[in-house]
């Protein structure tokens, strides 16, 4: 079994969620998130986000503004939507409940 691929799936699991927990917290560029992901050690291409924020409008989750920017092209800046509040909520819900079981049954040492 490849350590490698089974890591890269459990953080596959989390990413959206981690992505939307930026975006909750105001609005986002993506480099921004990819510089706060890298922050946390979770390291995203911007191959893998930017599909990924696109899908994320596309379910009506997020929504953009068009900035313009002093050094370039202009910017697409990430908010959350209403929908995107109430799906972050139950991702956040899910979230906990699966944290709370794998650190009850990684840390509980007694013997079955």
């Amino acid at each position: 079994m490849n350590i490698d691929n089974t890591q890269s799936q459990m953080r596959k699991g989390v990413l959206e969620f981690c992505i939307l927990s930026i975006i909750k917290q105001g609005e986002a560029y993506p480099s921004d998130i990819i510089e706060k992901m890298k922050e946390a050690k979770l390291d995203i291409l911007e191959g893998t986000l930017y599909p990924l924020l696109t899908r994320l409008k596309n379910a009506e989750l997020l929504t953009y503004r068009w900035v313009e920017s002093s050094s370039g092209p202009p910017r697409k800046y990430f908010s959350m939507t209403e929908k995107g509040e109430a799906f972050y909520q139950e991702l956040e819900s899910t979230w906990n409940e699966l944290a709370n079981a794998v650190h009850q049954l990684t840390q509980n040492s007694t013997p079955l």
